[in-house]
This record gives structure tokens, sequence and C-alpha cells, in this order.
């Protein structure tokens, strides 16, 4: 349990320090902020097909198949509906909202609230992989979200600032995004622990909503400005973690 803890501040921990690297570098260019979040999702690609996907048919036993494939599009309609009661606004961080003449503030604020949304199911894929059992695994899952985090709250703080938002509210705010994987985490650890049944489920449904925020946000946002070298990055990413897992395996 105390791994488990450890790792959800970890996990929530790395959007704070996402947020510190983002009030030092208010002015990072595109191409490196792509190039970096385009290896967050090569990691959480191999992350979710190896740590969850894989583990979830291996669990599911004789009816593995079924059960993972239902999984893995509840997880992704899950983050759809999410997507449109809340509508996630990350193409935006990139373009007109970091507008410092013309900044919405309550645009801005939307597009917080979608990433902390979001952070909620990614959190429980961290707490899912421990309640599986396999903390080596667990420990890679979690790490690739954790690396995810980072721009992820690199990103937020230049628009807050933006809209006249003031420093220290800014990085409460976005320290609070982190907060809410920290709880998904937890919910993830032990909703599995409590009912062992789930568990396959449980796998698919976490590796399914991975595979919606890789697809549907990080891949288009890093390929939307052209730059041919963030396909090698996912591909650096993915490989990073396959050959962690099988060393580690």
């Amino acid at each position: 349990m105390k791994l488990v803890l450890l790792t959800a501040l970890g996990v929530g921990g790395a959007t704070v320090i996402g947020s510190v690297l983002g009030f030092i570098f208010k002015k990072l260019s595109h191409k490196f902020s792509d190039i970096v979040l385009s290896f967050a999702a090569g990691v959480m690609l191999s992350a979710a097909v190896l740590g969850l996907i894989i583990p979830s048919l291996e669990y599911g036993g004789k009816y593995g198949i079924i059960i993972t494939v239902i999984g893995i599009f509840a997880g992704a309609l899950c983050l759809n509906l999410i997507d449109k009661i809340v509508p996630h606004l990350h193409r935006m961080a990139g373009t007109d909202i970091e507008d410092h003449h013309n900044t919405n503030l309550s645009k801005v604020l939307l597009f917080v609230l979608a990433i902390a949304i979001h952070n909620l199911p990614e959190g429980i894929a961290a707490g899912v992989s421990f309640g599986a059992g396999d903390a080596t695994q667990a420990l890679l899952i979690s790490g690739g979200i954790a690396l995810q985090n980072i721009p992820e709250g690199m990103v937020i703080i230049a628009p807050m600032l933006a809209a006249g938002v003031p420093p220290k509210r800014t990085f409460l705010i976005a320290a609070l995004t982190g907060v809410v994987e920290v709880i998904g985490t937890l919910i993830g650890f032990f909703a599995v622990s409590v009912a062992r049944a789930i568990l396959p489920f449980a796998l698919a449904f976490a590796g399914g909503t991975m595979l919606y925020v890789v697809s549907d946000e990080m891949i288009p946002e890093t390929h939307h400005a052209g730059n041919s070298g963030v396909t090698y990055a996912l591909l650096i990413g993915f490989c990073i973690m396959l050959i962690s897992d099988v060393l580690l395996g």
C-alpha cells in the first residue's frame, strides 16, 4: 500500500514538476514541446498495450478476448463522452489560447478543467495496474503516465498567466489537476483490490482510456506543425518501454 501511495503522489507530482518548468520556460518552442509530448505518447502507447491490455487477456481466462475488447471500447467511449460534456481544449494550448492580448479567462479555465477531468481515468489506469499484483509493470505504467503529465503541467501555465490569473493561484490550480490523478490512482487500486473479478475488465478499460488519449489528443497535437521528428520521438518512447518491459519482466 505504501508503494501505491508513493506512486500516486509521484504521478500527481509530475504535473507539479511540469508546472514549475512552465514558469521557468514560459516560451518553450512548439517544436520541442511536440517532441517531448510525442515521446510521452510512445511511452503511454507501449504501457497501455504491454501493461494493461495483454494482462487483461491473461487474467480474462476463457472469455478474455471478449472482456478485453469490450473493456477497451468502454474506456474509449467513456473519455469520448467526457469530451462531449467538457470539450478537451488541448489543441488550443498551442494556438490562440497563448495570445497574451486576446486570452479568454473562461476558455482557459475550461481548458484546465478538461485536463483535470482527463487526469482521473489516467490515475485510475495507474491504480488498476497495481491491483494486478505486478509491481514492476505497474511502476512502468505509472512512469509513462507521469512522463506525459510533465508537458501537460507545463502547457497550462502560460495560458493562465496570460489570462491574468496571479502566479500563486496559477500554480495552485495546476497542482490541483495533479491531485485529481492521485485520487484516481487510489480509486483504481482499491476498486480491483476489493473486487478481483473486475480486474480483466478494469485493465482493458484503463488501456482503452490511454489509447484514446494517445490517438485522439497526443498524436494529432504533435503533428499539427508538420514536424517529422515527432514520429521518431514516439517510436523511441515506445521502444524504451518495450526494452524496459523485457529487461524487468
